[in-house]
């Protein structure tokens, strides 16, 4: 159980893919203008995620090598037109105001690299679990920065006001210069309070996460293995 612990605390702080792993910028950046869009594309990538990485872990002995990427661009595909069609027919509202970013699902390099760095590799059970980490933790991210950048430009979080009528919406925040401020001031926190992140390896902290190192990173996995 501790495993399976690990792997859902991993994604949410350990290895959060947008705080940590500098991650899927592009929507990050794009669709988090207010919080109900960044819940919005948190989640429908969360499923994605998890249903990926349950089907691939599932049938990854039976996947050859060489045809290993088509097939996860299948899965992926298959799971992004799934999502879309679902949020068309009971959510349209939020379908529409994230726009080509729910099809470009299909390119982000979160759902790639859990796929084809753990569940093309491990059992189904961790691979779910790693996959809900991921997936909680990415529409963590988003809700926070969607929040940061409403509130400061509208004076609303999910709609609801929360500065007072007398406050002027500081309009930059819900335009794409915003996107990277709030970004920037919410890295630069993780920094000044030694929080895991991808912009502070040298500090000790940083043997916390995976630092970058993606040349070496299979064969820290396989020494990780067998110690397991």
């Amino acid at each position: 159980m501790n495993k399976y612990l690990e792997r859902l605390t991993n994604g949410l702080f350990k290895e959060n893919p947008t705080f940590v792993l500098m991650l899927g910028m592009c929507p990050t950046l794009a669709v988090t203008v207010s919080a109900t869009n960044g819940l919005g594309m948190g989640l429908s990538t969360a499923v994605v995620l998890v249903a990926s990485n349950v089907i691939i872990a599932a049938l990854r002995k039976f996947i050859p090598n060489t045809v290993r990427m088509p097939y996860f661009i299948v899965v992926v595909a298959s799971m992004v037109t799934i999502v879309q069609l679902l949020l068309q027919a009971y959510v349209p509202e939020v379908n529409e105001s994230l726009g080509i970013y729910i099809p470009l699902i299909v390119v982000n390099c979160i759902i790639f690299g859990r796929v084809e760095a753990y569940a093309a590799k491990n059992k189904v059970g961790l691979s779910l679990f790693d996959g809900i980490g991921m997936g909680l933790g990415f529409t963590i991210a988003l809700v926070i920065i969607g929040s940061f950048r409403e509130l400061l430009g509208a004076g609303t979080i999910f709609n609801y006001r929360v500065m007072p009528e007398s406050y002027e919406p500081i309009a930059m925040f819900v335009k794409p210069p915003g996107a990277f401020l709030v970004l920037a001031v919410l890295t630069a926190l993780q920094n000044k309070f030694r929080l895991p992140s991808a912009t502070n390896k040298k500090d000790k902290v940083s043997q916390l996460t995976c630092g970058g190192d993606c040349l070496n990173c299979n064969d820290r996995e396989k020494a990780e293995r067998k110690e397991d």
